[in-house]
């Protein structure tokens, strides 16, 4: 039982850390890079449909994503559904493609790019310290526990949560890096 709780925190938190990298997968660094459509669904006869399930993705020049539908009829909607996802990125339809120019970062946005990574590295930290929060909490109410358990659970959490921090800051620090490279 004891263990158990170490592993399913364990679960919970690798789950924070593959969120924090699909979230940082669709900050701007000034490259185009397909990743950032990972989100785009598109309202698909009825149902919302990821974007890469209903079109080819490609970069092209460096700077240019371009989105060729299998079925030429959704391209209005996939128009409509990249307009809607907030990219920062205005898409150009040229009846058979679409294509989505990324602008050139400018210094501020740059700083920009980098407050809202820390930002998001700061929100998984919380959630990893409220599962380090849930786990501890678990870990003190099992009366059946022996001490001894209950203290090795305890550090074991604590390690796991130190692990897990550092490997937001990495993350964060290394997608700070990728935006600020000029």
């Amino acid at each position: 039982m004891a263990y158990a709780i170490v592993d399913s925190s364990a679960v919970k938190m690798d789950k924070v850390i593959d969120h924090l990298q699909s979230e940082l997968n669709t900050v701007r660094t000034g490259a185009a890079n397909v990743k950032m459509l990972d989100r785009v669904e598109v309202d698909y006869y009825g149902s919302p449909t990821p974007l890469n399930q209903i079109a080819a993705l490609s970069v092209s020049e460096g700077r240019t994503l371009v989105i060729k539908p299998y079925d030429p009829s959704s391209l209005k909607a996939i128009e409509h559904a990249c307009n809607e996802a907030d990219l920062g990125i205005a898409p150009s339809n040229d009846g058979t493609v679409i294509r989505l120019t990324v602008p050139q970062l400018t210094g501020e946005t740059r700083k920009e790019m980098t407050k809202k990574v820390d930002k998001m590295g700061e929100e998984c930290k919380i959630q990893i310290r409220n599962i380090r929060r849930d786990a501890m909490s678990v870990v003190k109410k099992d009366k059946t526990m022996d001490e001894d358990i209950q203290k090795d659970c305890e550090n074991e959490i604590q390690k796991l949560t130190d692990k897990y921090i550092k490997k937001i800051d990495d993350l964060a620090a290394a997608k700070s890096a990728e935006v600020l490279k000029v």
